[in-house]
């Protein structure tokens, strides 16, 4: 998405929800849960029915993009398939069943999976071969979790039946509104009637994640208190609010901004008071991304729980951490609980892995110390970061921390307090050892 403050392996842009855990970065302990991904491929835009007014990636030129460099690269070499194709999803279209099939298949080693989430770059919904997936992974009765739909693919309004009697027990479904006729003019949905008819059919039989992202004056204020209206009465189990990105600090890294002319997305605060307050006025679960999860305090819970700060190891060495402009404040409160070795320095964008070379070079340095901690997916390549920050003449030592501090909407809405403060302790004591290990001695 932030797709350093995600738990998700793989940064999302905002507005569009992360994909599961790619099965080869698991390696399915038998003591774990085993939950492996169908990846059905998919390019937005193209396998969607059409880009929606807000989408992330409408007008990437993916031809022409360059590279960012990555903590995939190899040292010697700027790009990997990662940061210079998958980032933008410049997938070659949906996949045949049967390649779905086989690397479902290689991805479970012989076990039968916990669950298998169906995901991909595309609406699924417009994948073709979507129920016959379904009937094929759900065999022997594992739950199924459609990943992204908009249901933007369904046109006869009941395919939600045939999927669930297949083994679909979740569904991410992209609401935006529930007025059909602005699903028409923003989302590009032909029938919307079809998909608010499926959703409603998937809400009454499993747990539906509904999402929405918000444009201001267009499906903000009156527009969602209606929209959260429907989907308290169809059922929904929670609600996702994605704050739109018009902007390159909003996330907007691919060259394509502004995706809205002249729409100005809400500012942090105004986001998280709109999170709060409908989270407040409704009796399904609401949390919004990239900030805020009322329930368990997300991201960076432990700003708000300072008494589980004490269970982190001791600070000895001195050092920057460099982050996203949404968790500046958040890291500073935190890092202040832990003595005043650790100052903050927070570039000019809003999500920690979505942080390029552009954003550290107009960083002033002067507030930077010798060693340097940044998000550990960071998109910039590793030769250039260290370049970039010793560019006043100080030779510093760089490194990338933990892929993830904490997690976001997302992630956190299907958790506890206690579980959301368990993954920040975790991630929080890993980033102190590497501080303790690289830092300077006061």
């Amino acid at each position: 998405m932030d797709r350093s403050i995600l738990i998700r392996p793989i940064p999302f842009p905002p507005g569009r929800p992360a994909k599961a855990l790619p099965p080869g970065d698991d390696p399915h302990p038998e003591s774990l849960l085993m939950e492996i991904l169908a990846d059905v491929g998919g390019r937005p835009g193209i396998d969607c029915k059409g880009f929606c007014s807000y989408c992330y990636f409408k007008g990437v030129k993916t031809e022409g993009l360059r590279p960012f460099g990555c903590k995939r690269c190899l040292p010697f070499a700027k790009g990997c398939d990662y940061c210079s194709r998958a980032i933008a999803e410049a997938y070659p279209g949906f996949k045949p069943l049967e390649t779905v099939a086989v690397e479902v298949a290689g991805a479970a080693f012989g076990r039968r999976p916990d669950k298998v989430t169906i995901s991909g770059g595309g609406d699924l919904s417009c994948y073709p071969r979507l129920l016959d997936l379904a009937r094929m992974v759900g065999q022997g009765g594992v739950p199924i979790h459609l990943g992204y739909t908009s249901g933007k693919g369904f046109v006869r309004g009941d395919e939600a039946e045939a999927l669930m009697e297949a083994g679909v027990r979740e569904v991410s479904f992209t609401v935006f509104s529930t007025d059909p006729e602005l699903r028409r003019r923003h989302m590009n949905d032909r029938n919307p009637e079809a998909a608010l008819s499926n959703l409603r059919k998937f809400a009454e039989g499993c747990d539906v994640y509904a999402a929405c992202v918000l444009v201001p004056g267009v499906n903000d204020g009156p527009v969602l208190d209606r929209t959260c209206r429907d989907l308290e009465e169809m059922g929904v189990k929670n609600l996702i609010l994605m704050r739109f990105a018009n902007k390159r600090e909003q996330g907007l890294i691919l060259g394509n901004e502004p995706i809205i002319p002249g729409v100005v997305p809400h500012t942090i605060d105004e986001f998280r008071d709109i999170v709060t307050q409908t989270n407040e006025k409704y009796s399904f679960r609401v949390a919004g991304t990239p900030l805020w999860d009322p329930v368990t305090k997300s991201p960076f819970a432990l700003a708000h729980h300072k008494d589980a700060i004490r269970r982190l190891p001791p600070l000895r060495k001195r050092a920057t951490v460099i982050t996203s402009s949404v968790a500046g404040p958040l890291l500073s409160a935190i890092f202040a609980e832990l003595g005043d070795l650790v100052n903050v320095v927070a570039v000019d964008k809003d999500i920690g892995c979505l942080i390029t070379i552009q954003d550290l070079l107009a960083l002033d340095l002067s507030k930077v110390q010798e060693t340097v901690i940044l998000p550990g997916r960071t998109m910039a390549f590793d030769p250039e970061i260290r370049k970039v920050l010793s560019r006043d003449g100080v030779s510093r030592l760089v490194r990338r921390g933990p892929d993830r501090l904490t997690v976001d909407g997302e992630m956190s809405i299907s958790m506890t307090p206690e579980e959301v403060i368990e993954v920040e302790v975790e991630a929080f004591a890993e980033l102190i050892e590497e501080i303790n290990g690289l830092g300077v001695s006061p």
